[in-house]
């Protein structure tokens, strides 16, 4: 397509188990390098599976749905904390990367966090996301610290947390 972003907030069924479809495509493909096997099925489950994204979406979380076209490209979770957007998440398909995407997706974050008075968008991203990092660092993001957690099942996470200031 032409690199033109249209986003659609997933509130049906169907827009949820579309946003969890494309996340166990995304993750099996981009992080199975980086994390390994058992840990992207774990956290598919866990985090991104259309029970996880519904039990979110009750705790406050929203899902955009990224389309260019019509074609379904990718998708972001977001969630209000303290005055500044935290993105949870923030995945563009494989074969739709390179068409600025995740740029446009980033302005309209960037909007929604003006139009809803946050100071900041922040996120974590694995230590070892290479491609993910150098996109957030070219977007504006800084690194403000480092974090290690445990989301169980014997997995830890070895993030960054980086911050944009709107």
């Amino acid at each position: 397509m032409n690199g033109q972003l249209h986003v659609r907030k997933a509130e049906s069924d169907s827009q949820i188990h579309a946003v969890a479809d494309l996340a166990a495509i995304i993750w099996n493909e981009h992080f199975t390098p980086i994390i390994g096997e058992k840990q992207v099925a774990y956290m598919v489950d866990k985090f991104q599976s259309y029970p996880a994204l519904t039990g979110q979406i009750a705790d406050g979380y929203e899902y955009y749905q990224f389309f260019d076209g019509d074609e379904f490209c990718g998708y972001c979770g977001i969630h209000p904390e303290d005055g500044r957007l935290f993105l949870s998440k923030l995945y563009i398909k494989k074969e739709c990367r390179g068409r600025h995407l995740a740029t446009q997706a980033f302005g309209f974050l960037k909007n929604l966090c003006r139009e809803r008075g946050y100071s900041a968008i922040w996120l974590t991203c694995n230590k070892h996301n290479d491609n993910s990092l150098a996109v957030y660092r070219h977007l504006g993001f800084q690194v403000t610290d480092a974090q290690e957690a445990d989301i169980g099942g014997g997995f830890i996470m070895d993030d960054y947390i980086m911050e944009y200031r709107i």
